[in-house]
């Protein structure tokens, strides 16, 4: 009972990490420009490099949320989604704690900067890395390539 519960709980949160981060990849590379404006407000990065950010890590999130919902290559899209979860929760800390106050362009759309955004990272950070330790192999597509 208890394995069977731990298997949906891994199915449920691989599908809600990986939905997350294709929704929030893709309001990313519909407007590249105001997710650059985003990332400058951080104050953290060189300007020469915020722009290489704004094109790329959209693409990740996207394509590692469709890994992920689809349950390929779980432990390993998982890390990469932590990392950057990791990054993003450090960056908003940060950005709190030297008293800026702007929206974080975590979806594409106006969501402040806060203790809400720490929480709702730190949350999704602990699902990518139970996802990490445990795996997911329940409805994947990959299980179902290896028995053939």
């Amino acid at each position: 009972m208890q394995n069977k519960f731990l298997e949906y709980f891994l199915l449920l949160a691989r599908i809600f990490l990986g939905f997350i981060f294709i929704y929030a990849g893709a309001g990313k590379i519909s407007d590249p420009a105001s997710f650059s404006q985003s990332i400058q407000n951080y104050r953290l990065f060189p300007l020469e490099i915020i722009n290489i950010f704004a094109i790329t890590i959209p693409w990740i999130e996207v394509i590692c949320g469709l890994l992920l919902f689809f349950g390929i290559s779980v432990k390993e899209n998982s890390l990469i989604i932590s990392s950057l979860l990791l990054v993003f929760t450090l960056a908003v800390a940060i950005s709190m704690i030297r008293g800026l106050n702007f929206d974080c362009g975590c979806f594409g759309k106006p969501s402040p900067i806060g203790w809400q955004k720490l929480g709702e990272n730190s949350l999704m950070l602990l699902l990518g890395i139970i996802l990490m330790i445990y795996d997911s192999k329940l409805l994947n597509i990959a299980s179902k390539n290896e028995n053939k």
